[in-house]
């Protein structure tokens, strides 16, 4: 069972890492590069996803070529930034059209290929490169790939794409000329082949002894296996095994995992498996990584924390108490994925709604499990979700009723196929996002949002019908967008949720920087799962308390105007009373 040692004895040529946000998949995928590097293979290591924090951890700048990575001879690393894979997409296709075309035509084609559908595209298009080109000169590749959801779409285009462009050959589509699909057809197609080939291709899906991670890491395998993609296995990452009898969080916390593991479901217990125990310190730096997949060493006593949280730090009634001053307004709880949003969001949700406050708790993250969170009713708090399937349907009939009530058979069959196309997903989840802030003018409206990447690419959208309406309306004072409203600190506050860890902390203060160029200033910080107050003896937890002190100094120390903590909890908050104490 213990540090994957099956796969690193017989590793086939492409590794993917993938599982729900904060399981650790960069840093096996990175443990695991390293330890393949070590023993003399020449090995490339690729991030796809946009928030990943693998420059941290590697401490070196990464771009879109490989880079060696120092103190590790035979590995070589590299981010595939999606913003200039869409760019280098861009430029392909229009280099496709006929000298002859226009720079008004020009003009058009770039803006039909600037959604986010096209920077998804885009970025599968590298990632593709490095699965169809067996030249790249590497043993093996590692890939730590983006959070479920986003992945699995990913995973799923080359089946969308190849079926589409087959059965659609007129000129244009919404991603303009379809010559640039048209020409990436066989590249898509060798790497879906390559992704199924289990000679070929092993996926690792990373959980932690966890029921909500293990719930999610089951769904990942089915929809996986649905895709043709047999090859996997499960590494539960951070087991923790107790050394002190008589301190209670130890015992509970190994318990809790233990008990989380008996009852996986059975598809995941069918899968090879390996356990990863949970060490001392965070994972930064090739000495870390590298002894990640070392069988543990003997712990050794570590100076105790003092129990409580730091003086500046408020507990989450606080910032309840602080929202509630209003009775509407949008409350965005944004993070990177595996933080906590989900449960944050909910917790204030029912706090402000037990507070007689109307409230409508929302989500649109695709892999969000509000309903089973929240678990109850609360007088005054209705739960919902942006489902992007449910909107693209209503988006399609909307617009086959204004536009295609005019058209032919064959017109309307036309019309029809060209919104099946992926992009109409994005629009039709843009229309939901701003219905949803516009609510907040008459009640409280809390939105628990995707992980990082696809929130900021909700929020360009914002931006690109903002600059769109004020073209339009020219002169016009009464104007208000989306953008707009998300800009005014009186009608949203947003909620940045990490954990006391460097790259949750890191990633949130990125995370703050992306919202303050589009002129959006987050209102509050919350800290969330902190051992602090439970003066554990436990050597390993005493160790990551130290560890969890120096976060909240960052923190507090000029990254967040107003800074909230919320203790470790052993039973995640599931249901209205579990959440209600959060904020007690």
């Amino acid at each position: 069972m213990g540090g994957m040692q099956s796969l690193l004895d017989h590793p086939p040529r492409f590794l993917f890492f993938t599982g729900k946000g904060g399981v650790g998949k960069t840093s096996l995928a990175c443990a695991t590069a390293l330890k393949l590097a070590d023993a003399g293979r020449r090995v490339l290591l690729v991030s796809t996803d946009p928030a990943s924090n693998l420059d941290e951890m590697l401490g070196l700048a990464l771009s879109d070529h490989p880079r060696d990575v120092p103190g590790a001879p035979g590995l070589q690393a590299m981010n595939i930034d999606p913003d200039a894979a869409a760019e280098a997409y861009r430029g392909r296709v229009l280099a496709q059209l006929p000298s002859q075309a226009s720079d008004t035509e020009r003009q058009t084609v770039r803006e039909q290929l600037s959604g986010a559908c096209t920077t998804e595209i885009a970025a599968f298009d590298e990632f593709v490169g490095l699965l169809a080109d067996p030249a790249t000169g590497h043993e093996h590749v590692v890939f730590d790939t983006a959070p479920t959801g986003h992945t699995l779409r990913l995973l799923s285009l080359p089946k969308a794409w190849t079926g589409f462009l087959e059965g659609n050959d007129r000129g244009a589509s919404c991603l303009g000329p379809h010559s640039g699909l048209k020409m990436q057809e066989a590249r898509f197609r060798a790497g879906l082949q390559a992704l199924s080939d289990p000679a070929q291709t092993a996926i690792v899906l990373v959980t932690r002894a966890d029921r909500a991670a293990l719930r999610e890491a089951a769904r990942t395998h089915e929809e996986l296996r649905h895709l043709g993609l047999h090859q996997q296995r499960l590494v539960v990452n951070a087991v923790f095994t107790a050394s002190v009898p008589d301190d209670p969080l130890a015992q509970a916390l190994e318990r809790a995992g233990r008990e989380a593991l008996d009852t996986m479901p059975p598809s995941l217990k069918a899968l090879p498996t390996d356990q990863v125990p949970l060490r001392a310190n965070d994972m930064v730096g090739l000495d870390a990584l590298r002894a990640l997949l070392d069988p543990a060493p003997p712990s050794s006593p570590t100076a105790i924390v003092a129990p409580g949280m730091p003086p500046d730090v408020q507990p989450l009634a606080a910032l309840v108490d602080a929202l509630a001053q209003q009775d509407r307004g949008l409350i965005m709880v944004m993070g990177k994925g595996g933080v906590g949003k989900t449960t944050i969001a909910a917790a204030l949700a029912v706090a402000l709604a037990q507070r007689g406050k109307t409230v409508h708790l929302s989500t649109t993250d695709p892999a969000a499990h509000l309903a089973s969170t929240v678990e109850g009713q609360v007088p005054g708090l209705e739960v919902g979700r942006i489902d992007p399937a449910v909107e693209t349907q209503r988006y399609i009939d909307k617009v086959m009723a204004s536009k295609g009530k005019d058209l032919d058979e064959a017109g309307r069959a036309l019309l029809l196929e060209d919104l099946r196309s992926p992009c109409t997903e994005e629009v039709a989840v843009f229309h939901a996002f701003s219905r949803t802030v516009n609510e907040a003018r008459s009640a409280f409206v809390v939105l628990d949002t995707a992980p990082t990447g696809h929130t900021l690419l909700l929020m360009d959208a914002t931006g690109a019908y903002h600059r769109q309406m004020a073209r339009a309306f020219e002169g016009a004072t009464r104007m208000v967008t989306p953008l707009m409203r998300l800009q005014d600190p009186d009608y949203t506050r947003i909620v940045l949720v990490t954990l006391p860890e460097v790259t949750p902390v890191s990633e949130a203060a990125a995370l703050q920087e992306d919202l303050r160029r589009a002129r959006i200033e987050p209102y509050a910080w919350v800290v969330n799962r902190s051992l602090l107050a439970s003066g554990s003896r436990e050597p390993v937890l005493a160790a990551r308390m130290a560890g969890e002190a120096r976060q909240f100094e960052r923190v507090t120390g000029g990254l967040a105007q107003r800074v909230y903590g919320v203790p470790w909890c052993v039973q995640a908050p599931v249901g209205v009373d579990a959440l209600a104490a959060l904020s007690a």
